[in-house]
């Protein structure tokens, strides 16, 4: 719970795609020099694990997790490398239920009514949403939430500078998910600069938003 009631002070996790693990560092040191000492390291290539494990060494207040992971496997390797959380795509009854019982917070994405009831049932009370613009954005959640009390989201897909306050002023959302800020071309080129502007920016909005 008290990684996700700092999600809620974060209000936006960078999510992020590492194709070499010598970035992790300086764009670690980007995001909590712009004001955004999180990141969501995507278990998609052959660099987020070292690059979890870099991150965590070198930012210790920083919070650093995996996202992208869709074995209980996947979850032992993050959690060892230092991923103090978990996200999913899916909701995936059996990496929700391991994290659980290793006392790790993890968020699964979910679409529909019945993957969120069962989430509930699996005993979450923080979902992602996803892939969020595409399945219908703000109005989908505001739709959805009404039965759901207890339920908050953390919304990611399609979501950018240009819609994310949209999404921080509704109370039901936790924290929304975004890479425009983390844009591999610019990681690609080392242009950590123009990143931790643009990460002071996204901060920026949420201060604006959220006060």
């Amino acid at each position: 719970m008290e990684v996700l009631e700092q999600f809620e002070k974060i209000g936006i996790i960078p999510v992020v795609v590492l194709d070499d693990a010598k970035d992790a560092e300086s764009l670690g040191e980007a995001l909590c020099r712009g004001g955004l000492p999180c990141a969501e390291v995507t278990f998609r290539t052959d660099a987020a694990e070292e690059s979890i494990r870099i991150m965590a060494e070198k930012f210790p207040d920083m919070i650093v997790g995996a996202g992208t992971v869709l074995t209980t496997e996947q979850v032992d390797r993050a959690v060892a490398a230092g991923a103090k959380f978990i996200v999913s795509p899916g909701l995936n009854p059996k990496v929700v239920k391991y994290c659980i019982d290793k006392g790790i917070p993890v968020t699964p994405g979910t679409q529909t009514p019945s993957e969120m009831e069962q989430a509930m049932e699996l005993g979450l009370h923080v979902v992602k949403f996803f892939p969020a613009e595409p399945a219908g954005g703000l109005r989908m959640i505001k739709a959805v939430a009404a039965p759901y009390v207890g339920l908050r989201f953390m919304p990611t897909g399609g979501i950018n500078e240009n819609n994310v306050s949209e999404y921080l002023a509704y109370d039901r959302i936790l924290a929304c998910g975004g890479s425009w800020m983390v844009k591999k071309d610019l990681v690609k080129a080392g242009e950590f600069d123009k990143i931790e502007e643009m990460v002071r920016q996204a901060a920026d909005i949420v201060k604006k938003v959220r006060g």
